[in-house]
């Protein structure tokens, strides 16, 4: 299960002929989508920075066929500091620090809205008020640590704002000429699709789960309340295709539009597949940025021939889900391979995932060092010898296409490949594993929680009222802890490493409640019970109207009707 290798019985010209056999059967599925993201830009450019500076930027824009160029200057210009010569328009503002710090600026390339918001007075559009259009098409922020202008908490700053730290830039230049070349149209994938059947981010007013927004580093996902529930909207002007909603996404909820997860996962088991019947041995799944790859190739790079390279759009686009799938597919090893200027909410999210997998692996009788996370520049670990045998030379079926079975089935054949605990392990904070607590005391099975459960965990009973739960399902979104009117649900995080995680079980249960008119059961008697304790004062159930809470829905009618007839002037009790 965990056996060693014998290094010596290792033939790397038979493994380098097996992974090009591979790449010749199949490919890894592309991003496939119609560029249907289109931006449009005139070039009218806004430079904030301090006079040296957007002077500087300035002379090296001119004449580049821009639109215009509206400097906004922290100090006062120096008179040798003065255009000519551009056949652009050119405006010239002088803002104190103190206003630059009241910019707001939000949007991407060619709708950028640049709001000047004082403490007091009113909000000026400042493309309005200084070239007057709604927008600009382009921000080079050039106030480094000078100045601090109001943007969203951007980790990867939207298409066409760019900045540039004039003193400590290698070349300027070169920064200046991607600027000048932000005219016209471009276009690119809309990445992702959004599923709100299966999200568990709100319902019935309250708010679950929020992965995908706590990951994306672009700031492209929000939460947008609706007049009856919030959902999760992805802007594709802001998206870009970093993957860590989708990886982050318990449910399958948000997913790439082409290739789906699930193409990458068949994929995985496939390759491996097909290397072990090339004669391959101990394979091991590279997951790598496919700019990397490029970026490797370019200079010489030649890896073993036990690695195969899994090139993805971002590295976020495979989470432990997809590493997992790998092991349980027969490969030795997963690296994942960092590059250089990762977005931190990227590498938290990569490290976390690192965790979770490690976590599931230990749980189930597996060596966690099989996934690592490998350095950009750290060649000896990229290349190294795995040190243990796959766990299975056989392929691995997932044909589930929900993302939750499919990773249950991985699961379940990781146990039977290793040695579960049979315990519950903790996960970091946030995973989407554990169970829930029922107070059968407090519960009157009144199914709130069913009715709010995104999955298929929680289910109410047949002909005898009762809640059952099924922790494999259970994604921990919190929304029937919420929903619960009697607080009778907890949650309780964690792994359980055993068969019951997959076992349906009764939480709570009672005999049912039957009609005092017909005899037709129709709730608990806790229901009914809590129902009169809250109602009891109320003066609509006054004397003998509180019998009707004991009636089904057909005989109170039919009560209430009785009673109206008897009684004309008789206040209608409901």
């Amino acid at each position: 299960m965990n056996q060693r290798i014998q290094l010596a019985s290792l033939d790397d010209q038979r493994n380098v002929a097996a992974r090009e056999a591979v790449r010749q059967r199949i490919s890894w599925p592309a991003n496939l989508t119609p560029a249907n993201v289109t931006y449009h830009s005139r070039g009218h450019v806004l430079l904030i920075g301090s006079a040296h500076t957007a002077y500087s930027a300035a002379r090296l824009l001119q004449g580049r066929g821009l639109a215009s160029l509206t400097l906004l200057m922290m100090d006062e210009p120096e008179q040798q500091s003065a255009l000519s010569g551009g056949s652009e328009p050119l405006i010239e503002r002088r803002f104190s620090t103190e206003q630059l710090q009241q910019l707001h600026v939000s949007g991407h390339l060619g709708a950028f809205h640049v709001e000047l918001r004082p403490v007091e007075g009113d909000v000026l559009n400042l493309a309005q008020a200084l070239i007057e259009r709604s927008d600009f098409d382009v921000v080079l922020d050039m106030t480094g640590a000078e100045c601090s202008i109001n943007t969203p908490p951007w980790e990867l700053p939207p298409p066409g704002y760019v900045a540039l730290d004039w003193a400590t830039a290698s070349n300027p230049g070169e920064v200046l000429d991607g600027v000048a070349e932000l005219i016209g149209e471009f276009d690119k994938p809309r990445y992702f699709q959004v599923n709100s059947d299966l999200c568990a981010h709100s319902s019935s007013g309250n708010i679950g789960c929020t992965r995908c927004l706590d990951v994306c580093p672009a700031d492209a996902i929000s939460s947008y309340k609706g007049r009856i529930e919030s959902r999760i909207e992805i802007d594709p002007f802001l998206c870009q295709g970093v993957g860590s909603c989708t990886s982050a996404c318990p449910t399958g909820a948000i997913e790439f539009r082409l290739p789906e997860t699930r193409r990458q996962q068949d994929t995985l088991s496939t390759w491996l597949a097909a290397y072990r019947e090339a004669g391959g041995q101990v394979p091991v799944v590279r997951f790598i940025t496919q700019d990397s790859l490029d970026a490797e190739r370019q200079t010489g790079v030649v890896t073993p021939g036990f690695i195969l390279d899994a090139p993805l759009e971002e590295l976020g686009a495979a989470g432990h889900d997809q590493w997992l799938t790998a092991l349980a597919s027969g490969a030795a090893e997963v690296r994942i391979h960092l590059h250089e200027a990762m977005p931190p909410r990227l590498s938290a999210f990569l490290t976390d995932q690192l965790t979770q997998a490690r976590s599931l692996l230990e749980a189930l009788g597996h060596d966690a060092a099989r996934i690592q996370l490998i350095e950009p520049s750290d060649s000896d670990a990229r290349d190294a010898l795995p040190v243990l045998t796959p766990l299975t030379d056989a392929a691995l079926a997932l044909p589930e296409p929900d993302k939750r079975q499919r990773l249950n089935r991985v699961l379940e054949h990781l146990a039977t490949l290793g040695t579960p605990s049979g315990e519950r392990h903790p996960m970091p904070s946030g995973a989407a594993y554990g169970a829930i607590e029922v107070d059968s005391v407090a519960c009157t099975l009144c199914y709130a929680c069913v009715s709010n459960c995104p999955t298929p965990a929680l289910s109410a009973g047949g002909d005898t009222p009762s809640l059952s739960f099924r922790e494999a399902d259970c994604v921990q979104c919190g929304l029937c802890e919420k929903a619960c009117p009697e607080d009778a649900i907890s949650l309780l995080p964690g792994f359980l490493a055993a068969p019951e995680r997959h076992v349906r079980h009764v939480c709570h249960e009672e005999a049912p409640f039957e009609c005092i008119s017909c005899g037709k059961a129709f709730a608990t008697a806790s229901t009914v019970a809590a129902i009169k304790q809250k109602l009891a004062h109320h003066p609509y159930f006054a004397g003998e109207a509180m019998t009707r809470l004991e009636m089904c829905e057909d005989c109170r009618v039919k009560d209430v009707w009785k009673t109206m007839i008897r009684d004309p002037d008789a206040q209608l009790k409901v």
